[in-house]
């Protein structure tokens, strides 16, 4: 015999039910995110959560009363996977604007102590600035900036991919690459 369940699922919504079947057969939403539907779909269906669990090829059914209780709670958003472990993400969107803004500024001689940035100026000048990144490493600020579109160059410089500099005669003028997507991938 089975023991009560500590959290049943709640009444779900035609709306919502019509989501789930939706998701629960797409070929295009991540798999994480059809399981869930396939599990909620069976639970909604009567099967208890060791029944559902072993029907998607599971052995318990202890990540099956999780996810019906994130779905009590949070609705649709809980077929949607958390962080998974690892240490937490320190910098969010905020922050990696923050940092590419710096980046994208020239530097100034007398406050930045350089003509041209490098991982190295980029980290003190963010760790220096009021609204700054005290803990900030180098290797975060390069993964921001080449996840951001931006490559170190040969003049030791981060431009932005795809765009260049030319001078001509009526002075500086940025040409940008159409293909400079196609050419990273």
């Amino acid at each position: 015999m089975s023991r009560r369940r500590a959290h049943p699922l709640r009444e779900v919504s035609q709306a919502e039910h019509d989501e789930l079947e939706q998701v629960s057969r797409s070929s295009s939403c991540p798999a994480a995110w059809v399981r869930r539907g396939q599990l909620s779909l069976l639970v909604e269906a009567g099967l208890d959560y060791l029944a559902a669990a072993r029907r998607m090829d599971r052995r318990n059914g202890e990540g099956v009363a999780a996810l019906v209780q994130r779905l009590n709670e949070e609705g649709l958003a809980a077929l949607v996977p958390r962080h998974g472990g690892g240490p937490a993400v320190k910098y969010g969107p905020d922050e990696c604007e923050r940092i590419v803004r710096e980046a994208s500024r020239p530097p100034d001689r007398a406050k930045d102590g350089t003509a041209t940035w490098s991982l190295s100026t980029l980290q003190h000048a963010l760790q220096a600035a009021p609204d700054g990144l005290s803990q900030i490493s180098r290797d975060t600020i390069r993964t921001v900036l080449l996840e951001s579109g931006y490559s170190w160059q040969l003049s030791r410089t981060w431009c932005k991919t795809g765009q260049v500099i030319r001078k001509r005669k009526t002075g500086a003028v940025v040409v940008q690459d159409e293909d400079s997507q196609a050419k990273k991938n």
